[in-house]
């Protein structure tokens, strides 16, 4: 059994700020730095991080050696990512003095995915085997097309969510991994129990994993429910946190760990991680987390 991340790599460009910018509003930055990401990226070397072999599918640009290198630092096996021409994908992260975030996304080489390439990718996966897909790449609907053909299990975290999402076949996916605002925006509820238990009515099949920030994450599927509140620190960048939480789950479940197990070391994984700067350098290893008490 195998698994497969099909995600982007990109550039973060993190700006230190007073505050978030608003609409019309000019500010000055405290501080710029410049760190390897993208939902791809940075769930691959969580899942690595946390102890599992991770393949990663994508594209880089003329400029993407680093992310590469990023990616085989921590262990990820790189032999399906590709170098297109131009810039690779990037972002613009603002981030202010109590750690919240928000970001600007260039797609650059993760747009740029054709068809021929992913039936190159999928060729060395098959039944049984898991892939991993988030929205920050193109053709989402295609990939999660021709996987369900090979009889993998497919994971799907749904951000950013835009109208892409909705043209997936959803019916499709073995395991969601999403937020709450991503939750209502998928199925028209506020709450969060409403969110899970609509979300369990559309995809029976299927298991959800709801993350409410500093509410903890919620669990369901057809038989289960669970809670799992967050482990409090002092939060310094949450621009991993997500990601974290999605690639120590989703490693504890390929461990053979159960969903209370892998809620709780997802937990201890994201606080972790919202304890440091940047994106991939705040995510932990796993020897790390399981001494968290």
């Amino acid at each position: 059994m195998k698994i497969l991340n099909f995600g982007s790599l990109n550039y973060d460009y993190v700006y230190s700020l007073e505050h978030i910018v608003s609409p019309g509003e000019t500010i000055s930055s405290v501080g710029l730095e410049i760190f390897t990401g993208g939902k791809g990226l940075n769930q691959s070397i969580a899942l690595a991080k946390a102890g599992v072999k991770v393949y990663h599918g994508g594209q880089v640009g003329e400029d993407g050696q680093l992310l590469m290198e990023r990616c085989r630092e921590f262990g990820v096996e790189c032999s399906h990512v590709n170098m297109v021409d131009g810039k690779s994908g990037h972002a613009i992260i603002q981030v202010d003095q109590n750690g919240q975030n928000s970001i600007i996304l260039y797609g650059g080489s993760n747009q740029k995915i054709q068809k021929e390439f992913i039936h190159g990718v999928l060729a060395d996966f098959g039944m049984g085997d898991y892939i991993l897909l988030q929205n920050e790449i193109n053709n989402i609907s295609y990939i999660i097309d021709k996987a369900y053909e090979k009889g993998m299990n497919i994971i799907l975290n749904p951000s950013p969510f835009n109208h892409r999402i909705m043209e997936c076949d959803l019916k499709k996916i073995s395991i969601f991994l999403l937020n709450e605002i991503e939750g209502e925006q998928l199925t028209c509820e506020s709450s969060p129990e409403n969110i899970l238990v609509k979300m369990i009515e559309m995809f029976p099949d299927a298991k959800i994993v709801l993350t409410l920030g500093g509410k903890g994450s919620l669990y369901g599927d057809k038989n289960h429910t669970y809670s799992q509140d967050i482990y409090p620190v002092k939060v310094v960048d949450t621009t991993a946190a997500g990601d974290t939480f999605t690639g120590f789950f989703i490693a504890s479940l390929l461990k053979n760990k159960g969903v209370k197990e892998a809620l709780i070391l997802a937990a201890k994984a994201s606080a972790m991680a919202v304890g440091k700067k940047g994106a991939v350098d705040s995510i932990p290893y796993y020897n790390e987390v399981i001494n968290v008490k």
